[in-house]
This record gives C-alpha cells, sequence and structure tokens, in this order.
C-alpha cells in the first residue's frame, strides 16, 4: 500500500513521544493540504448518477466524481472549484460553500468542518497550550456519580479527569502518565485496548473522527499535530484511517466490551458538552437495567480502582 501523506507542516516527527516540547512547538496541520484532502476524499464517495449526472461508462482516472463535475452541479466554475479545492481560493462564500455540501451529501458535522477548513479564522500567535484543568466542582460530580462510569474528555481526546468506576471498566488512568491518558493514544498503541474493545475497528474509527474536527478547529495546536505524527509513525490502522478524512462527532451510542474479569459488557454512552468550556466533554456509561451487564457493571463498581489493578499493566511509550 502506498504511503499516505500527514498534512504537518515543521520539522518532520521524531520516533520518539508525541509529547515532545522540541517538536511540539514547532509543528502543526497544514489547513490548505487538509481542505483539499479533505474535499478529494469527499467526492470519491460519490458517482455521476449519484448527483443526477450521466455515466457513459468507461474507465475513470479517479474514483468518484471529476473536479468539473462537482463543479457543474454545484454551480460554480471548474476553475474555481480547483482552486478552492488546492486551497488557493479566497473568500468562499458561505453560498458555495453550501452548494458544494449539498452536493457532496455532507453529515452536519462534515459541513461544520468543510466551513473551519474553508474559511479558517485570523489566528494570534499564542504560547503552546497547557494541558486543560478541570474545574473542581466537576471532579466532586464525578465523585458523586460513583457507581456510574464517567470521565471528563478534552481536545486532543485527553482524559482529564474520571471516576474510581471508570477505572475498573477501562484500566487505571492514574497509573499512566499524563500524555499517557488519552484515547487516541491507547485505543492505537496500546493492545489491551483491542482486547478491551470487542468492535475495535468501530471505537479506532470513532477515535480518529473525533480528531478530525479537532485538527479543524485547532489547525494551530502543535501538540496535537505532534500527537498525529507520533501516531502517523506508529500504527498503520491510524495512516489508514486518517486518510479517510472522515469527520464524527460521537454524542451517543453502545458499545461491547469484554473485560478481563466480569467478560462481556454491551453499555450506552451519554456525551454531554459542557456549557462552560466547549472544549470539554463528560461521558458516562450505563446498561440495560435488569440486564446481566448491568450486574456485572455494579460488581466492577464494588470492587472500583481494585479492579484495574488486578489488570496488566499499561503499555507505555
Amino acid at each position: 500500500m502506498a504511503p499516505q501523506r500527514i498534512p504537518l507542516t515543521g520539522p518532520p516527527a521524531g520516533s520518539g513521544s508525541g509529547s515532545d516540547p522540541g517538536h511540539a512547538s514547532e509543528r502543526q496541520l497544514d489547513p490548505r493540504m487538509e481542505l483539499s484532502d479533505f474535499l478529494r476524499t469527499r467526492r470519491a464517495r460519490l458517482k455521476p448518477a449519484d448527483v443526477g449526472l450521466a455515466d457513459y461508462g468507461g474507465r475513470r482516472r479517479v474514483p468518484g466524481l471529476r473536479r468539473e463535475e462537482l463543479a457543474q452541479v454545484s454551480g460554480v466554475s471548474a476553475a474555481y472549484y480547483t482552486r478552492l479545492e488546492q486551497g488557493n481560493a479566497h473568500n468562499v462564500s458561505l453560498e458555495v460553500l453550501d452548494a458544494i455540501s449539498r452536493v457532496l451529501r455532507l453529515s452536519e458535522a462534515e459541513h461544520a468542518h468543510l466551513l473551519r477548513l474553508a474559511q479558517p479564522r485570523q489566528r494570534r500567535p499564542r504560547p503552546a497550550p497547557q494541558r486543560q484543568q478541570v474545574r473542581s466542582t466537576l471532579v466532586e460530580l464525578l465523585t458523586a456519580m460513583e457507581g456510574v462510569p464517567a470521565y471528563v474528555w478534552g481536545r486532543r481526546t485527553d482524559v482529564l479527569a474520571w471516576n474510581h468506576t471508570a477505572s475498573a471498566l477501562f484500566g487505571d488512568w492514574g497509573a499512566r502518565a499524563p500524555q499517557e491518558r488519552n484515547w487516541a493514544r491507547i485505543t492505537f498503541l496500546d493492545p489491551a485496548a483491542r482486547r478491551l474493545f470487542v468492535d475495535w475497528e468501530s471505537k479506532a474509527y470513532d477515535v480518529v473522527g473525533q480528531l478530525r474536527l479537532g485538527a479543524g478547529l485547532h489547525a494551530d495546536d502543535p501538540q496535537l499535530a505532534a500527537l498525529i505524527g507520533e501516531l502517523s509513525l506508529k500504527s498503520e490502522d491510524f495512516r489508514r484511517l486518517w486518510a479517510a478524512h472522515d469527520v464524527k462527532k460521537k454524542t451517543h451510542g453502545g458499545m461491547r466490551m469484554m473485560h478481563p474479569l466480569v467478560g462481556e459488557l454491551t453499555l450506552r454512552y451519554e456525551t454531554f458538552t459542557l456549557p462552560g468550556d466547549q472544549e470539554q466533554s463528560l461521558t458516562s456509561y450505563h446498561a440495560e437495567p435488569g440486564s446481566p451487564s448491568e450486574e456485572a457493571l455494579s460488581l466492577l463498581a464494588s470492587w472500583g480502582v481494585d479492579a484495574s489493578r488486578d489488570r496488566p499493566a499499561a503499555t507505555r511509550d
């Protein structure tokens, strides 16, 4: 398989941790390449017949719609759309972006992602962002929710705070170094994650989709760029999913887990964006009332953090 390009600017990532400030402070995502690859992969999903165009057969040089076909249906010139996809169009109107979005059948999250990439805000130079802090009252809330696995996470999928029941379910985050309390790094670099999540591919897809949202919001975040660079070097699965440019915001859903102490669990989760900090979210998990999973979850909750300490040590970089 041909190597995938990773849209980063600055010195190439080394083989060390993505938290290395010597590298992270000089790297960021390339918004122009992000926009180009996003539009190209969205075009590849559609056939001419999907947008009402005749398909005269024959071998097409590229999969999906051609640039000229997308421009025609969107009502813009082929030259203008080509400049947009190459990141060279300036002051793109909302009407044009809305038309392109409709033709490409973008989801709500994908449409918002397109707007952020095509109309980047003017950003002032700022120091490298520090690790996010969680309000003390939120920590108290997590404690009050004991019995229900819950945690707060922020940009880059960092896990910022959690209760004992979450540790019993997912593993002791307190035993990890702070930079390793990150869902993307756990999912792709810790072999235990592949055993814990029955549908690991779905979990990995969701994590990458969330990182894509972060890339659109914070293209100038050097720590996010370093994380993406590290995962791209160390995980073929991450490179494959990242190259798809899929954007996804998960607010609720279900998952199956194979816990090393209590066996299989089927859980539902809900994610709430915190009103006081739009870059932090709280996620909680529950089982269907009266189900075997509810009984198993109650057993884990009674063990608390001790349940996670009986498990194999987490893999570290």
